[in-house]
């Protein structure tokens, strides 16, 4: 891999690490205020037809909040892989990962034969 991809794939995986952080950031305050609206002894979701409980909403917004912190870590063990020598070489056959999948899926480990 030459120096301009390096470099560009580098930035590809600082852009979604940015995302991915901005992402949590923005969980982690509506499960703030969820939980703030949770312990409100006057609320009284569980019988509003209109819409999802406060469970069903906490719940939501955990999932996606622990899917964040792992892209987080698949991120991290991307760029580590970019800094070692190893990124965009697939983790089961050793084949080079091509360019265009690591550019839609920067976290990719395995080439797209082996992912199938």
């Amino acid at each position: 891999m030459d120096s301009a991809t390096r470099d560009a794939l580098a930035r590809i995986l600082a852009d979604e690490r940015a995302r991915t952080e901005a992402a949590l950031r923005a969980h982690d305050a509506a499960l703030e205020g969820l939980g703030a609206a949770r312990g409100d002894a006057t609320a009284d979701d569980e019988h509003d037809p209109e819409g999802a409980t406060l469970a069903d909403e906490w719940s939501r917004l955990t999932g996606l909040r622990a899917a964040a912190v792992r892209e987080l870590e698949e991120l991290d063990a991307a760029r580590a892989r970019l800094a070692d020598g190893t990124y965009g070489v697939c983790e089961v056959c050793g084949r080079a990962i091509p360019l265009g999948r690591l550019e839609v899926r920067p976290t990719a480990t395995r080439c797209v034969a082996c992912a199938s």
